[in-house]
């Protein structure tokens, strides 16, 4: 059974919701915005394509306003993703549907397949909405199974600040594995400090 686009009305409703779901989806969007309209679309072409059991949930920032900041998230629309209660991915933005349904079944793939022996890694990528390369990369980590946390540069003034302070760079993709900057899409580096072969 595939739920979709049910609404949440309250951080309060998703707690509960999340107690009751080993994993859940929620899209954070803001109604009458571009970008949120091409999330819902997309998001909701990819669902309908896939034959895995998948809780989706929405929450439209402008009538719940205690969800965004709870999880840190300053830009909609904003796909997160919890893993037993806790937040473990957020994606940013509006992709097209064939990649969110990359992300929808190879998260799902990974869960399912009970390998305990995988150490999960933090992986951050800074990125804008504008770059090739960055989308690149994301789909890389997708395929590979890699979940990643995503920073909108472009939208997060404070972010950006952070992220050149630590590369002494400005360009995106720039990606932190476990505390370690690789500037640009730097496969053979990536794939080292991930254990990709």
């Amino acid at each position: 059974m595939i739920t979709f686009m049910k609404a949440i009305e309250s951080l309060n409703e998703l707690e509960k919701i999340l107690s009751l779901n080993e994993t859940l989806w929620l899209l954070l969007y803001k109604a009458g915005s571009s970008q949120s309209d091409c999330a819902n679309v997309n998001l909701t072409e990819a669902v309908n394509k896939t034959e895995r059991n998948i809780v989706l949930y929405t929450a439209d920032v402008n009538k719940v306003t205690n969800i965004h900041p709870a999880y840190e998230v300053t830009s909609v629309p904003a796909l997160l993703h919890f893993e037993n209660g806790k937040l473990r991915n957020i994606i940013k933005g509006c992709h097209s549907a064939e990649h969110y349904f990359s992300i929808l079944n190879q998260l799902r793939a990974n869960l399912t397949s009970g390998n305990k022996n995988t150490v999960l890694k933090r992986v951050i990528v800074y990125t804008t909405p504008t770059c090739t390369w960055c989308n690149t990369i994301k789909r890389h980590f997708i395929e590979h199974g890699i979940k990643y946390h995503e920073i909108d540069v472009s939208s997060d003034q404070k972010a950006a600040e952070e992220m050149v302070q630590r590369s002494g760079r400005q360009g995106v993709p720039q990606t932190d594995i476990n505390g370690e900057i690789i500037v640009g899409f730097d496969k053979t580096r990536i794939n080292k400090l991930l254990g990709i072969n």
